[in-house]
């Protein structure tokens, strides 16, 4: 029997496939603009397909596939380290400290983490619970935190409390005195990077009865997150929130997630004196493929400029070293990771590489409720069903393991035993510029 031909759409298909085969020995043909329909200017088709090969094996890929930057052609993809000269690297048995502080106030509950990361908010709703129970497992093995965002908190997530961020956010969904009291940290998210001044925002589509019932709404509405919190116009206002929190669990840090406005380093200083404990600056290149492209591009102010802004200030007051900074909103790798300490921050928070580790491809269909092919950014009960939780937390867990060996590798590199001695060392980064290679 002839074998059947092959229609124009198989033949792209069989065409794609065959260079995703490809991709793990050669990134040239899958650079940006040769597929379109896999990535963008700043997670490339080599970055998502190296970030899915290291949640694979747990190590970088060294067959030449690009891990490091995008093609944005700006931000920390024109940013590189000024690299020693190979005879004063490090040796490789050094023992290498990647671990950082969550809390530097006195008094206050102590809480370390190995890596210089955790994973950022992701509300029940705009993912399913099944990736936030793999977020929550891979947590565990790390021993380090995600963050249950604004939708509420499934009581899967209780046997992971201890290391399950809980958020309250503008819209108050899913808030109860129980969840605040599971947390050793509480997150205060008054505004989201790739979104400032607009607040969130759920489509009814993806308002299943599982979600509905978590955020006590009605089934098929679509939900919004007012912008600002009605009661804070002030850092008065502001510490009355925190003293609340500390009221219900005195033993739970606070986090305080804002956006990058122009006076960032003033509503830095205020949460220092509202009693916060971390800063996490959401940058506008974060949030999911629901978030609208003209906010992310036009409204805040680049994580890249915001980050020594605020440390800098921060050092003048004199307050620097009681407070801890995370970077968020558009961390995709270990060198973005590296680059935002090395810039001023202590740390990272991470969403969208966990989402690629699980096979998104940024194809930014994520408001609809049976828009993700993947099964990551639904509520539907039959496409959820793709991600199996103990799955997801090994890929999320491999990632976090290639990170960690990379930034150990920046370290020896560079000379230093410590993820700590990388904070603020801007005279450690090179511009490189739009077609110059990385280091």
């Amino acid at each position: 029997m002839a074998k059947p031909k092959m229609t124009d759409i198989e033949l792209i298909v069989a065409k794609h496939v065959n260079q995703l085969r490809q991709g793990f020995h050669t990134s040239a043909e899958l650079r940006y603009g040769k597929m379109p329909a896999l990535g963008d200017w700043r997670w490339t088709a080599d970055l998502i397909l190296s970030t899915r090969f290291q949640a694979e094996t747990g190590r970088p890929p060294a067959s030449g596939l690009e891990y490091r930057v995008g093609n944005s052609g700006g931000g920390f993809d024109v940013l590189d380290f000024d690299f020693l000269a190979e005879d004063k690297w490090l040796p490789e048995s050094t023992a290498f400290d990647t671990g950082i502080p969550l809390n530097k106030r006195p008094f206050d509950p102590r809480i370390e983490i190995p890596v210089p990361f955790y994973g950022g908010g992701m509300s029940f709703g705009s993912i399913s619970e099944r990736v936030m129970l793999a977020r929550a497992k891979a947590a565990e093995e790390w021993q380090t935190f995600t963050c249950t965002g604004e939708g509420g908190y499934p009581q899967s997530l209780v046997p992971y409390k201890e290391h399950i961020i809980t958020q309250i956010a503008t819209g108050l969904f899913g808030v109860r005195e129980e969840t605040i009291q599971y947390a050793p940290i509480i997150e205060f998210k008054y505004a989201q990077g790739a979104k400032p001044g607009l607040g969130g925002h759920l489509l009814g589509d993806k308002v299943t009865p599982e979600v509905a019932e978590m955020r006590e709404t009605v089934v098929g509405s679509s939900l919004f997150s007012p912008f600002p919190f009605h009661s804070v116009y002030s850092v008065e206002d502001h510490k009355k929130h925190v003293d609340w929190v500390k009221t219900v669990n005195p033993d739970a840090l606070v986090s305080v997630k804002v956006s990058t406005p122009n006076d960032i380093e003033l509503v830095a200083v205020g949460s220092y004196f509202a009693g916060a404990h971390i800063l996490q600056l959401d940058g506008g290149y974060g949030g999911t493929g629901a978030a609208p492209e003209i906010a992310k591009k036009n409204i805040a102010m680049p994580i890249e400029l915001a980050i020594p802004r605020v440390h800098r200030f921060l050092k003048e007051e004199g307050i620097r070293d009681e407070m801890v900074i995370l970077a968020g909103g558009g961390i995709r790798t270990a060198y973005d990771i590296a680059k935002s300490i090395a810039l001023g921050a202590d740390g990272c928070v991470l969403g969208t590489a966990d989402l690629v580790a699980l096979g998104c491809s940024r194809c930014a269909n994520c408001e609809r409720g049976r828009g993700c092919p993947y099964g990551i950014t639904t509520t539907d009960g039959l496409l959820s069903q793709f991600i199996d939780p103990s799955w997801g937390a090994e890929r999320i867990s491999n990632l976090y393991r290639s990170m960690q060996q990379q930034l150990k590798d920046v370290l020896r590199r560079l000379g230093l035993k410590s993820i700590r001695e990388l904070c603020g060392r801007t005279d450690l980064l090179v511009y490189r510029g739009q077609g110059e290679k990385q280091a």
